[in-house]
């Protein structure tokens, strides 16, 4: 599926689009909120899906585009820009339409959000008209903000073509040579990185609620405000999720009662979750246990398979319960692991977290979950494209 044109360098690779990816992309980008995020979404959509292919063929089967599908469209709504796990490490994919300019040129989210940052960053050329990309060349997060130039008029990280590795193939061989490469850069005076604000839930649904309204708002939200308070917005999954969908008019998309009545969203069953049946105990002598429909989601930690379940154990009280169980055929959950929930704003509360000091059966947490109050669930270690996700 690669091939070279006579314009490319000798070690550049070019990647023929295949038409069925053009128009699912052009398809599923007509769902946001405006022309330009729309383009955006089909410009990132074709070279992730490409890219992805092509790796997942020639180098690793492995490869994954991260985060799951049901979470890529709150990063493609604000931001160019696409994840794949390739070899054990994050590659960032930088696409651009741009025909007279090899320059590289990275968005500051991916470069200064800690759980943004990526390994190695490509700069991929793509030309959606004639049906190919091509591999322009790499770097690392290192060489990045240590070589790059920051260009405040719109928040990015520039290097020049001269400072790219052109050879995508070299990435592959150094990946297998010097596994442990330190590719990513540590702050010091002389490579600084920002601070994110601290938001409080007001703070947060304040900026969400000035950003959401496309023709209101500054034409790029990225730029409407400081990167501290943007970045602490990014870095959460749920408000970026929450911007998205107050940005294209949607009603509140993750309701934990709605989702057991009424059955659980596409896109949600996409990102893993589903209803299962559980059986409750019994609430008094003589009592039978009952049988109640649950949400759970499945999990990959560890390269082990988990589920996360989340049952509402009393209606009249608001009463729910999440645990987290081994799917493995007498598995245990392992020592060291643990279930948390915290506010929307990230904080903790009394009894908010179960830890296994042994291995055990199963992690438990009730809580009284009040109408409109949001909820974080995080567990650690943390399971593989965990996006975090506020339920009401």
């Amino acid at each position: 599926m690669s091939y070279r044109l006579e314009f490319f360098e000798p070690t550049q690779v070019g990647l023929e689009i295949d038409a069925t990816i053009q128009a699912q992309a052009w398809q599923q980008s007509r769902a946001f909120a405006t022309a330009a995020s729309q383009w955006n979404a089909y410009v990132n959509q074709l070279c992730l899906q490409t890219m992805l292919a092509w790796l997942q063929q020639d180098y690793d089967p492995q490869a994954t585009s991260l985060p799951n599908a049901a979470a890529l469209d709150s990063y493609w709504e604000v931001v160019n820009g696409a994840v794949i796990a390739f070899a054990g490490r994050r590659l960032v994919l930088v696409p651009s339409e741009a025909i007279d300019c090899d320059e590289l040129r990275v968005s500051q989210e991916w470069v200064d959000i800690p759980n943004w940052i990526g390994d190695y960053y490509v700069a991929v050329q793509v030309n959606e008209d004639e049906g190919w990309l091509r591999l322009q060349g790499f770097t690392t997060h290192r060489q990045l903000k240590e070589r790059g130039r920051y260009d405040w008029r719109d928040r990015t990280y520039c290097l020049e073509p001269a400072d790219l590795i052109p050879d995508f193939g070299a990435l592959w061989v150094s990946r297998q040579l010097a596994p442990d490469e330190v590719t990513r850069a540590a702050s010091t005076p002389s490579v600084s990185t920002p601070s994110m604000a601290t938001l409080s839930t007001v703070q947060a649904e304040n900026l969400i609620e000035r950003l959401s309204h496309p023709t209101l708002s500054h034409p790029d939200p990225r730029l409407a405000i400081p990167f501290e308070q943007w970045a602490a917005l990014m870095s959460h999954g749920g408000w970026r999720q929450t911007l998205t969908e107050r940005r294209r008019g949607l009603p509140e998309q993750r309701s934990l009662l709605q989702w057991l009545r009424s059955g659980i969203p596409i896109w949600a069953s996409q990102a893993g979750w589903g209803q299962v049946e559980i059986q409750l105990a019994a609430g008094g002598r003589g009592e039978a246990a009952s049988l109640e429909h649950a949400l759970a989601q499945r999990l990959t930690i560890a390269h082990q398979p988990y589920e996360l379940q989340v049952a509402q154990v009393d209606a009249a009280a608001n009463i729910w319960r999440w645990t987290l169980r081994s799917l493995t055929a007498g598995g245990m959950i392992p020592a060291g692991f643990a279930l948390r929930l915290l506010t929307e704003d990230l904080q903790p509360f009394e009894g908010n977290e179960d830890r296994a000091t042994a291995a055990i059966e199963l992690l438990l947490i009730e809580i009284v979950l009040e109408p409109g109050e949001g909820i974080v669930w995080e567990i650690e270690p943390q399971p593989d494209a965990y996006e975090r996700e506020i339920f009401r």
